[in-house]
């Protein structure tokens, strides 16, 4: 089950701890709070997602879903959206639903427009599209049950790639894949009232790019990379919330 989501300042923590595992909090009340999920969790949480539709009526409630997936793209202008993969155990169909009436959560969406990307610490120039994808690459435990459900999924060995479309301007980034060195790459996002989402990629590899000249217009080259553990952290990437909600 594939749904997409709002990058935002609240909610979006759900779902960072569906794909990465509980946090760990800093802050005392009434806030700002500062959560940090790391890579390469082992135990995953599951959820219980309801999908309403109350005017046929039809109520599907998917139990057991773990997070496979978290990808999303990082342009120029437009609200930022996550893409995120599920596997469910299981699902129960409805004609009332079965969620109650969950509390509202303010909607304090983050921009491409107040967001930034930098390499190593220095602002990362030239920059056009990145894309990101984490995967904890599921395994799904598909015995034979009497109710055809899976037993559930286990985390496999995490993932972390992406992609990166640059204006040829410089060679930093071109002679970064040619001499192999990692370098760090963070992304980021504040608002003016406070709440900022950072992801820090502690280790990325560059291949070597195909520079195309493919007309009048300026010449582009990308980069699709890929993400290793840094060693001296035990961990491919950080991701920092912080907002006004304690737990998640």
């Amino acid at each position: 089950m594939h749904v997409v989501v709002p990058i935002d300042a609240e909610a979006f923590g759900f779902w960072l701890k569906g794909a990465f595992g509980a946090p760990t909090t800093s802050g005392t009340a009434p806030g700002p709070f500062t959560h940090e999920f790391r890579s390469g969790g082992w135990v995953l949480p599951s959820m219980a997602i309801e999908v309403a539709m109350p005017e046929v009526p039809r109520f599907a409630m998917y139990a057991g879903c773990v997070v496979d997936q978290l990808s999303f793209q990082v342009q120029r202008a437009g609200l930022l959206t996550a893409t995120a993969r599920l596997v469910a155990q299981g699902e129960a169909l409805a004609a009332t639903t079965g969620a109650g009436t969950p509390a509202a959560l303010d909607l304090l969406r983050f921009g491409h427009f107040n967001g930034t990307v930098t390499r190593n610490g220095t602002a990362l120039g030239n920059l056009v599209t990145a894309e990101l994808t984490y995967a904890n690459n599921l395994d799904r435990i598909e015995t034979i049950r009497a109710d055809g459900r899976i037993d559930g999924a286990d985390p496999g060995m995490a993932a972390l790639t992406g992609r990166m479309e640059v204006r040829f301007a410089d060679q930093v980034l071109a002679n970064q894949a040619i001499a192999g060195d990692p370098c760090e790459i963070e992304l980021g996002w504040s608002l003016p009232s406070g709440e900022s989402l950072t992801f820090t990629i502690h280790a990325v590899y560059l291949p070597r790019p195909r520079i195309e000249i493919p007309g009048p217009q300026g010449i582009q080259e990308s980069f699709d990379w890929q993400a290793a553990v840094d060693p001296a952290l035990g961990r491919m990437c950080t991701v920092t919330l912080v907002n006004e909600r304690e737990t998640f």
